[in-house]
């Protein structure tokens, strides 16, 4: 909506929304009158706040004459007051990413660090769920003579691998006629269902390997990890500069502890089914938190989905549409020839810190 479209009570609420957004103060009709060259009286602006309050839509807060936006009035500004414009700075770093062959991985990691550059808050990429992604292949790659990795690759680009060292009287053949027979009977499970289905098969591992045990039980834990929720974060140091928590070191520490325990993190984006969402709604010890999350889906597939965490007070206009702007860039791109599954480098510390004895 244009500027030139909104009615009086509109341009106010506009106006201090987007003052406490830079200033992170109490915004008060005489302030406003003064900074913005407003053609009202004092009184009219008064009033036209007092409604606003009424409606839900400001607040006033206990300290100030002032006020302050309400979610309510967050999510009012989001749907009818911003603009959509993207930053062509921004667009510029965006599309650098895609000038050349990357992974899936590589695509989605570089964008994430470039949204909590951009933005100066965090983000988040969650993986695709268990049930929605499935095992494509199952590969060995001989090291040395006595080690081998095991290379697990989903239909959602996602590596895994397992680095194993044999026993004297475990070959390296025999491991890998049981990874072949692994690959056949497993392709195309859900990750959700990989190890109750590798339990299944434990009887005929015997027939493949006398010493069977530690390769089994290296499996089912790898299908385990597999299982789990996969999410990366970016720019959590960001937070440190938000006037909501560099002088607060009670609710900064409950945001580093959110950051340090992935699984509650990601339980929280999930529950947001809503593209904005007061993390508060969500744990109470949340307050002035806000999650604003996006699926990642091509061709009906999910691929994940990306999340941008900070204060109430960020700066919406400029998040939203550099989040909007970069999903629907990664949709674009993502199903291109040049984008190549990733392959995790390896050694003989068993690369993503797996590692087993067979």
């Amino acid at each position: 909506m244009k500027n030139m479209e909104l009615n009086r009570k509109q341009k106010i609420l506009k106006l201090i929304i987007e003052d406490f957004i830079k200033y992170a103060e109490p915004v008060g009709s005489n302030y406003l009158i003064e900074k913005y060259k407003l053609p009202y009286s004092s009184a009219t602006i008064r009033n036209e706040m007092a409604e606003l309050e009424k409606d839900g839509l400001l607040e006033k807060t206990h300290t100030s004459s002032g006020r302050v936006p309400s979610t309510k009035g967050y999510q009012y500004y989001i749907e009818n007051l911003r603009s959509k414009k993207v930053d062509e700075k921004f667009k510029n770093e965006i599309q650098s990413i895609f000038s050349s062959s990357k992974s899936v991985e590589e695509v989605i990691r570089e964008s994430c660090e470039i949204l909590s550059s951009m933005t100066n808050l965090t983000s988040i990429v969650l993986g695709p769920s268990a049930t929605a992604e499935h095992l494509l292949s199952i590969q060995l790659i001989p090291l040395t003579n006595n080690s081998c990795s095991a290379i697990f690759v989903t239909d959602k680009g996602y590596v895994e691998n397992k680095t194993f060292i044999l026993k004297d009287n475990v070959s390296m053949n025999d491991v890998k006629n049981c990874l072949d027979m692994l690959d056949k009977r497993l392709k195309g499970t859900a990750v959700s269902e990989l190890v109750d289905k590798l339990e299944s098969l434990k009887p005929l591992f015997e027939d493949y390997i006398e010493d069977y045990n530690y390769l089994f039980t290296s499996l089912v834990k790898t299908f385990y990890e597999f299982a789990k929720e996969r999410s990366t974060i970016y720019g959590t140091e960001n937070m440190l500069a938000q006037p909501e928590y560099k002088d607060d070191a009670e609710e900064l520490k409950k945001l580093f502890d959110l950051f340090s325990h992935p699984d509650e993190l990601n339980k929280y984006i999930k529950l947001t089914e809503e593209t904005i969402t007061d993390a508060s709604e969500i744990n109470d010890d949340l307050k002035d938190l806000t999650i604003i999350s996006k699926d990642i889906e091509t061709n009906g597939n999910s691929l994940g989905k990306i999340a941008i965490i900070g204060p109430r007070r960020m700066d919406y206009e400029n998040v939203l549409s550099a989040l909007e702007y970069t999903i629907n860039e990664l949709i674009k791109h993502l199903g291109s020839s040049d984008i190549e599954y990733e392959r995790d480098d390896y050694d003989d510390e068993g690369g993503n810190g797996n590692d087993g004895r067979a």
